[in-house]
C-alpha cells in the first residue's frame, strides 16, 4: 500500500503586506482578515524558480526524515509555472537533487487542484511499477505573473513549495477521490501573456456551488456523513470560500483549517501545507482534502491515519 509518509514545504522568508495597500484598493482591515483572509504574501527571491524552490522544500525534507535521495524511484512536480517551456521542471529537479538514473521523473500542469490529482496519479504508478519511494513536488511562484495592480491577485496569492514523501510504509492511506472539470469556465482563472487574471466572483461561485456537493457524494459512496471525518483541509482560496463552505456542508468548524494569514494562497502547495501541519492523529481518524481552481478542476479525496 502506498501512501503518504511526510510532508515538508519551504515559504520564502520575504513578505508583502496588504494592509500597506489598504488606500490603494481601498480596502478595509476588515476585507483584509476576515473576507481574503491574507495580511501578508509570501515572495520568493528575484534568482529563485519553481525548482530551486523544490530543492529548498526537499532540504528540509531530508533534514527532517533524512530521506535517502538514492531510493528515490520516482519524482514528480505540479507547477503551472515551470523554469522553461522545454524539459519539464521534473527533469530540472531531479538533477539538482542528483537523483538516481532509474528514477521516474514528470510534470502536472495543474493549479490548486493539483496536489490531489498527484497523489492519486503518483500512488497509481508507483504501485503499477512496484515502486517503494516517491517524492511529490508542489511548486507555484505567481508573484512571477501576478499584475501589482490587480486588487483581486495581487492581494492573494503567495510563493511556497511543498514535498510529499510517498512510500510503502505511509501515515497516511487514501481510502477514495472525486475529480472534476468544467473546461467551458477556463478563462475565469487564466495566465495570458504572462499575466494572471482571475474573476473571484465566478471563482467563489464555482467553489461554493459544485464542491460542497461533489464531497457529500464522495462521503456518501464511502458511507460516511460529514461528522465522521476529523478534519477538513480545504484549498485556501480565501477565508470567505473557507467560511461559505463550511457553512453549506453545515461542519464544525472547529474542524475546518484556515491558515493563510501570513502567507496567502499557495496554489497546489496549500493543502500539503495544512497537512503537515496537522497534529498527530490517532489510527482511523480521517482527513478530508479537497483542491480547487484553475481550470475549472477540482480534486477530493478521504484520507486515513495508518
Amino acid at each position: 500500500m502506498i501512501g503518504i509518509r511526510d510532508i515538508a514545504y519551504f515559504i520564502p522568508e520575504k513578505r508583502v503586506s496588504n494592509y500597506d495597500k489598504k488606500e490603494k484598493f481601498d480596502i478595509t482591515d476588515e476585507f483584509i482578515k476576515n473576507k481574503i483572509g491574507v495580511e501578508t504574501v509570501a515572495v520568493k527571491e528575484l534568482n529563485d524558480s519553481s525548482s530551486s524552490l523544490c530543492v529548498k522544500a526537499f532540504e528540509k525534507l531530508q533534514a527532517k526524515t533524512g530521506v535517502d535521495i538514492s531510493e528515490i524511484e520516482a519524482l514528480i512536480v505540479v507547477t503551472q509555472n515551470p523554469d522553461f517551456t522545454i524539459p519539464q521542471t521534473s527533469a530540472i529537479v531531479h538533477g539538482l537533487l542528483d537523483a538516481p538514473t532509474h528514477c521516474a521523473s514528470f510534470d502536472i500542469s495543474l493549479g490548486c487542484s493539483g496536489f490531489v490529482y498527484a497523489l492519486s496519479i503518483l500512488q497509481s504508478f508507483m504501485t503499477a511499477n512496484r515502486m517503494r519511494k516517491g517524492l511529490l513536488f508542489t511548486s507555484d511562484q505567481y508573484s512571477d505573473i501576478v499584475d501589482a495592480d490587480d486588487k483581486n491577485t495581487t492581494l492573494i496569492f503567495g510563493d511556497a513549495a511543498a514535498v510529499t514523501l510517498l512510500t510503502d510504509e505511509p501515515a497516511y492511506r487514501s481510502l477514495d477521490f472525486s475529480f472534476g472539470t468544467i473546461g467551458k469556465s477556463h478563462r475565469e482563472l487564466l495566465c495570458s501573456d504572462k499575466t494572471l487574471f482571475m474573476n473571484g466572483r465566478a471563482i467563489y461561485n464555482f467553489a461554493c456551488k459544485v464542491i460542497p456537493d461533489d464531497i457529500r457524494a464522495l462521503l456518501e459512496r464511502n458511507k460516511l456523513n460529514t461528522g465522521d471525518i476529523d478534519a477538513y483541509l480545504f484549498h485556501q482560496g480565501s477565508k470567505f470560500i473557507v467560511d461559505t463552505m463550511t457553512k453549506r456542508l453545515e461542519l464544525d468548524s472547529s474542524k475546518v483549517v484556515f491558515d493563510i494569514y501570513d502567507y496567502g494562497n499557495t496554489i497546489s502547495s496549500s493543502i500539503p501545507i495544512l497537512l503537515e501541519k496537522q497534529p498527530p492523529a490517532a489510527s482511523g481518524q480521517k482527513i478530508l482534502i479537497s483542491g480547487f481552481g484553475v481550470g475549472l478542476s477540482w480534486a477530493n479525496a478521504i484520507l486515513e491515519r495508518v
